[in-house]
Order: C-alpha cells, then sequence, then structure tokens
C-alpha cells in the first residue's frame, strides 16, 4: 500500500506539472552582480500582457503559466537597459537562469515589492494588475480601481479631479490632455504615477496634482480602437476613435472624439430679491432652459525616439464647438408686475494649435525637456436677453462679441542629478498673447497684450526613508489694453517631505503658497447692463490673491487592501468673490472685490479593496468647513460629500457601479452644490476585440441632473433650482472595438530559416 501510494503522488504531481508551465529566472546588476529587486516582468503574447510579477529580494522571478504558444518575456527597471527573450513553443517549463542588466541612468529608487501600489519620492506608483484590467472597458473605469487617494473618476462626465480640480497629465513624460487618456485602452497602461501634490514645474498652470501615464512599450504595428455611447431616451452621444502605427523609431497617432447634446427639458426655478436703501424689489422666475451643444476634438500626433535617450513629439489639434442655449421664463415683479424673458445666446469657438515637445537625456545625470504650444483661437459670441412687459414694452440687453486670440508658449526644464539621492531641476515659462475683443454693438474694440513668465528651481534629496523637496518661482506678469496696464511679480513655493515608514506606510507633509493674479477683464472698467436692475463690470482696485496651503497624509497599503486619510488647511488672503452693491436710481452693481478672509478646513479619507474573487470596492468620505468673511458680513458652511464604486468582474462579464455623493462649497456669498450622479453598468466582452455595454445613469431621480445654489448675500440674497430631466433614469448603450495587426511593410519579407543562428550563450 506504502508504494501505491508513493506512485499515485509522484503521478499526481506529474500531472500538474504537465498542466502548468513554470518559467522562472533572476536578475542581477551587471557592474556588481547584485540583486535588482523589483523589476518589472511580463510574459507578452499577439501584442497582449498574459501575466505580469515583479522580481524579489532575492532578484527572482516565477511564473507559473497554462500558455503553450510561444511567447516574449520582457524584464524592466528604471535606470536599467531592457531585456527581451524569446520564449519557444511547448509545455516544457525554462529556467532562464541569470540575467545581467546594465546601467542606464542613476536615478536613486524605492524597492518595489509585490504590492501593485508602491511610494517613491513623494508619488504613489501602481502598476495596474491582469485582473483590473480584465474588468475595465474603458481607461475612466481602469483609474476607478487603481489605490490612487483623492482622484476621483467621472464615469458620467469622463472626467478626474484631484481634491477639487483638474490634474497635471502626462503620458509617457509628454503633457497631454483628458481627451488623450480617454482614449487610451486599459491594457496599452503599463504604470502610473500619481501625487497630490503639484510638482514646481507646473505650480503655474493652475492644476491639482499629478497624474503621469506610463504605456507599454509598443512593437512594431498598428492599433486601432473605437469606443462609442448614446442613450436611448435622449440625446446624449460620446464617441472615441483612435488609430497608432508604430515603426521603428517613428509612432503616428489620429484620434477623434466627438460629443452631443441636445436637451429640452431643463429647468430653472428661482427667488431673487434686490435691496437698496430706499429701493426693494422681489423677483420670482420660472424658466425653461434649453440647450444644444456639439464638440469635435481632432488629434494628429508624431513621436519619433531614436534613441531611449530623445523623444520628440508633435502634435496638432483642432477642436470646433458650437453652444446654443435659451431661457424662457415667467417673472413676477413686486415692482414691475409679471412679464415674460427671453434670453438666447450661441457661440462658435475653433482653437487650432500646434504642440512641438523634446526630451533628450545627455547622460546619467543631465536631461532636457522643450516645448513649444502656438495656438489661433477665435469665439463669436450672440447674447439677447429681451424683457418683455404686460404693457407691450420691450427691453433688450444685447452682447454681441468676436474674440480673437493669438498665442505662444515656450517652457525650458534642466534636471540635474548630483548623484542617485540628490538632484536639482529649474525652468522658465513664457507666454505672450495679443487677444482682440470686438463688441458689436458698441464698435468697442480694445486689444489686450500678456506677457506671462514663470521662473523656478526646484531641489530634491532623499535620506533613506525619507524624502524632501524644496521649490521657490517668481510669477511675472505683464498685461495691459486700450484702459489699462497693470503689472505684477510674485513668488510660488512648495515644500513637501515624505517618509516611508516600511512597505506599508507612508507619511507625508507639504506647504504651498501659490498667488492668483486677476484677468485683465476682471480689472477693466467697462460696465455692461444685463438686465434691468443689474449692471457687472471690472475692478480697477482689485488685489492679487494669495493662497496658503497645508496638508499631512498618511496611507496604508497591503497587496488587495489601501487606505488613506489627508487633512487639509487653505487660508486664502484677499480672496477673489463676486460682490453686489446698490449704486442707486434702483440700480445694483455686480464686480469682483477681495475678501477680507476666506478658509477652508477639509479632511479626506478613501478605503479600497480589490481582487477579491473579481469583487472589488473604493470608497472616498470628505468633511469641509469654509469660512468667508468682508468687512460687514460673514458667513460658514460645513459639507459632507463622497462617492463609492463597486465592481465584479467574473469571466467576460464585468457589473460595476458608481455614486456621486455631492457636497457643498462656499464661495463668497454663495453656496453651490456639486453635481450629483450615479451609473450601473454592465459589460461583456465576448473576445478581445468587442466589448458590448449597457448602463443605468440617474437610477429613480426624475430630475436628473440637478444644480441647487443660495446666495446670502444681503443685497441680493436668492435661491436656486436648476435641473436637467432629460439625464432622469437614462439607458445609455455603448460599444468599443479594438485590434492590433503586425507591420504591414515587413510582410513580403517573409523566408525560409535555411540556417540556425541559435546559441546556447544568453547575452544582454
Amino acid at each position: 500500500m506504502k508504494q501505491i501510494f508513493i506512485f499515485v503522488a509522484v503521478l499526481a504531481t506529474a500531472i500538474m506539472g504537465a498542466e502548468a508551465r513554470i518559467i522562472r529566472g533572476s536578475v542581477y546588476n551587471a557592474a556588481d552582480s547584485t540583486a535588482i529587486a523589483g523589476a518589472d516582468c511580463r510574459i507578452i503574447t499577439e501584442g497582449e500582457v498574459l501575466q505580469k510579477t515583479h522580481t524579489l529580494a532575492d532578484g527572482s522571478f516565477s511564473f507559473d503559466t497554462g500558455t503553450e504558444s510561444g511567447a516574449c518575456l520582457e524584464i524592466e527597471k528604471d535606470s536599467y537597459s531592457p531585456a527581451y527573450i524569446t520564449l519557444p513553443d511547448g509545455r516544457k517549463g525554462i529556467d532562464i537562469g541569470n540575467l545581467y542588466l546594465e546601467k542606464s541612468t542613476e536615478l536613486g529608487e524605492v524597492t518595489v515589492t509585490a504590492n501593485s501600489a508602491v511610494n517613491k519620492d513623494g508619488k504613489t506608483i501602481v502598476y495596474p494588475s491582469v485582473a483590473e484590467v480584465k474588468a475595465s472597458p474603458t481607461s475612466i473605469s481602469l483609474f476607478q480601481k487603481l489605490p490612487l487617494p483623492g482622484l476621483l473618476p467621472d464615469p458620467i462626465n469622463r472626467t478626474m479631479s484631484v481634491d477639487g480640480g483638474t490634474p497635471m497629465i502626462l503620458i509617457n513624460g509628454v503633457p497631454s490632455s483628458m481627451d488623450e487618456v480617454n482614449a487610451l485602452q486599459p491594457k496599452d497602461i503599463d504604470k502610473v504615477e500619481y501625487s497630490r501634490i503639484t510638482p514646481a514645474r507646473y505650480a503655474d498652470k493652475g492644476v491639482s496634482g499629478l497624474l503621469s501615464i506610463t504605456l507599454r512599450k509598443r512593437n512594431d504595428g498598428g492599433q486601432v480602437f473605437t469606443w462609442a455611447r448614446s442613450a436611448v431616451n435622449t440625446t446624449f452621444m460620446d464617441a472615441q476613435i483612435r488609430a497608432s502605427y508604430h515603426q521603428g523609431a517613428s509612432q503616428f497617432t489620429l484620434s477623434y472624439s466627438p460629443s452631443w447634446r441636445n436637451y429640452q427639458n431643463v429647468y430653472d426655478n428661482y427667488t431673487e430679491s434686490f435691496i437698496g436703501d430706499d429701493f426693494r424689489v422681489e423677483l420670482e422666475a420660472h424658466d425653461r432652459a434649453p440647450f444644444y451643444y456639439h464638440m469635435h476634438d481632432i488629434r494628429l500626433k508624431y513621436d519619433l525616439s531614436p534613441s531611449t535617450k530623445t523623444l520628440f513629439s508633435a502634435t496638432f489639434n483642432i477642436n470646433p464647438f458650437a453652444n446654443s442655449s435659451r431661457a424662457l421664463s415667467h417673472n413676477i415683479d413686486s415692482t414691475l408686475g409679471e412679464y415674460d424673458n427671453n434670453n438666447e445666446s450661441r457661440s462658435k469657438e475653433l482653437s487650432p494649435s500646434l504642440d512641438l515637445f523634446l526630451r533628450q537625456d545627455f547622460n546619467d545625470r543631465n536631461s532636457l525637456e522643450a516645448q513649444m504650444v502656438g495656438t489661433l483661437g477665435s469665439s463669436d459670441y450672440r447674447r439677447d436677453n429681451t424683457y418683455i412687459y404686460s404693457d407691450n414694452d420691450i427691453e433688450s440687453y444685447i452682447m454681441n462679441v468676436d474674440s480673437r486670440r493669438r498665442s505662444l508658449i515656450t517652457e525650458v526644464s534642466y534636471i540635474h542629478s548630483f548623484s542617485s539621492l540628490t538632484s536639482l531641476s529649474g525652468g522658465i515659462q513664457n507666454t505672450i498673447s495679443r487677444s482682440t475683443n470686438t463688441y458689436i454693438d458698441s464698435d468697442y474694440r480694445p486689444v489686450l497684450t500678456e506677457n506671462n513668465n514663470y521662473l523656478y528651481a526646484r531641489l530634491s534629496h532623499r535620506m533613506g526613508p525619507v524624502y524632501i523637496s524644496l521649490s521657490s518661482g517668481a510669477k511675472m506678469f505683464w498685461v495691459r489694453n486700450d484702459l489699462i496696464r497693470r503689472n505684477f511679480i510674485r513668488n510660488i513655493s512648495t515644500a513637501q517631505i515624505s517618509w516611508n515608514i516600511d512597505t506599508r506606510w507612508n507619511l507625508q507633509g507639504s506647504f504651498r503658497y501659490t498667488p492668483a493674479i486677476p484677468s485683465l477683464s476682471a480689472l477693466t472698467d467697462y460696465p455692461q447692463q444685463t438686465s434691468p436692475y443689474l449692471f457687472s463690470n471690472g475692478n480697477p482696485d482689485l488685489k492679487v490673491a494669495e493662497n496658503f496651503v497645508y496638508r499631512i497624509q498618511a496611507s496604508y497599503n497591503i497587496q488587495k487592501f489601501s487606505a488613506s486619510f489627508q487633512s487639509m488647511y487653505s487660508d486664502i488672503r484677499n480672496a477673489v468673490i463676486n460682490h453686489i452693491t446698490y449704486i442707486g436710481d434702483r440700480h445694483f452693481l455686480s464686480q469682483s472685490v477681495n475678501a477680507r478672509k476666506a478658509r477652508n478646513f477639509h479632511n479626506s479619507l478613501t478605503l479600497q479593496v480589490r481582487n477579491l474573487h473579481g469583487f472589488g470596492a473604493s470608497l472616498y468620505a470628505a468633511l469641509s468647513h469654509y469660512n468667508t468673511a468682508g468687512e460687514t458680513w460673514e458667513h460658514s458652511l460645513t459639507s459632507f460629500s463622497g462617492s463609492i464604486s463597486l465592481w465584479w468582474n467574473k469571466g467576460p462579464f464585468t457589473v460595476s457601479y458608481w455614486r456621486s455623493l455631492p457636497g457643498k462649497y462656499l464661495n463668497g456669498h454663495v453656496v453651490y452644490k456639486e453635481e450629483n450622479g450615479d451609473a450601473l453598468q454592465f459589460d461583456y466582452t465576448p473576445d478581445k476585440h468587442w466589448t458590448f455595454g449597457a448602463g443605468w445613469m440617474y437610477m429613480f431621480d426624475r430630475k436628473g441632473t440637478r444644480y441647487p445654489s443660495w446666495n446670502y448675500s444681503e443685497v441680493n440674497p436668492s435661491q436656486r433650482d436648476r435641473y436637467i430631466s432629460n439625464n432622469s433614469n437614462m439607458i445609455v448603450l455603448s460599444v468599443s472595438y479594438s485590434t492590433d495587426f503586425g507591420s504591414i511593410f515587413r510582410t513580403a519579407k517573409r523566408n525560409l530559416n535555411n540556417s540556425d543562428s541559435g546559441s546556447s550563450l544568453l547575452k544582454m
């Protein structure tokens, strides 16, 4: 019996070994033969990543795969030259042996463990898992599943925000747009680097945080990706078409992103008061405000990378946009009685641009990046606000403006690494522009010119698990038009410290000072009447707002679970707000002024679990307190907000649910509530080419998208309820198709293998 048992055990082991194909090896530094931990190891077949892993502390890696077809093993590690090994067909396991990688740069790194998210130099680095990619039909749905605390994807509007602002987006190190992110396939995203802290280089751009996406290396050949969605019960349509071809050092990409809305059931109900020293009027209005728009983002891009040290990118972008809206309202006025108001506006915009980008690594320690963007912008705006009174008197307030803008943005950034621990970077950015606004009805034609410069320097150093970054810059802004000229010189500074307590815990703290220089239109003294009671005008005495932000964040990450808590305090001195005053003769003036104080204390918690037998969940919760004050007034607000994402994947089926818990925020006298939204989504992927989806948005909500607001001004108190019922219980169908194909230029080069060029020596 003992012999039988041993025989059965050996047979079972042999059967399991036959079903699984083990591929193993070890990776070492060619200079000193030390083990390389955290190197990315991927098995690629037919252009797709089949499996991914990382080398362990001793440099070893192992795959347990069932594929019998030929494949390619890729091994990559930052600061090392990559290795590519062809794996032959068959069931037999392969021991690659010892691989030695040559150093390419001397940039310091933190050991990457088996976790999918690590912290390095103040950033969170995430490698999307096979399960996360499989359960994500779009790039937005993939970002919902990644452990990036504070990054909030919106699958309805296809946008992402970081702490209420838009992040700076890089794709392969090149500044990019959200449309380009939406055009990516999840399987093409190899690595994501993320930070809630805006780097010094981009502190002048009005962005919040950084999102840097590294794409999987492309073999020669082409790729086509198309995606479209449309609602069956209202005019709601979005699409994405992206075609690219890679040949040697070059890659060509053409993308087209149209979007179309035609909403007729838009309603705006409000009550409003205008209160002066000797005058008071009460207004009540019920509007139907249909609107229509269509936009088309067309982008042609060429990338040239003749070596690993050089990248040149040229992008031509053109984005025609047309918008039309109406407001048909019946007003109840305590002074003028009942009357109708017809407010019609329409606009056409076109802004073709050419973006040139160059990155050159001179050696291990020095790198240069340069960018130049030229834009020719045009906008034609027509607005007719007509009041029809009970005695058939008609008053119209017309604003017809044609705007033409020419701008050139140039930027140069240089990075020098003193060692693997210390680096110094600096750069300068310049924007010159000329804008002409033609007010058609008054023949007023002001010309606005601006010269906007930003010069910065940043020093970073790592001391073991602690990373410190200090930066400071000068913002120099010169603007003028026919009526006014203003010059500004202000400082922009950031300090950041990050401490990797261990492989699971990370603690970060930061300080940031940023000025907000007012636009020339906000400074220009040019009054315009917009209603029977209201004028609007600029304010030549407007001061620069100064924003001081302090934050601390603690993060915990272990395999399938991550958590993060952030506490942030913002103090804006001379905050710019909208303020209405009574100017006499039953008229009021709306203009921007500086508030005495504007403070915000914000706390947020992010929790996420993932890859639990195909199930994952992400929860974001935030509690904010606002306080603003002027010379004679003060307002406070406490608000809760959040969002939740759930998903489950089984084979070709994926079910996901997203819901926004909108909060309120206070700006001067006005309280706004964030946009609501929820979506239940079903996706079916029968093969590697097709994905079919069906979604249910704004579930059980007859008002659809809602935008309530309140104004607590003593002169102009109001309450407004705006909603788009077209979105209510919206059923959306979607479909996507993708394909990869080989090099069409090499199909004629096939021949027989009439010689044996194999070797038993593995060369790196």
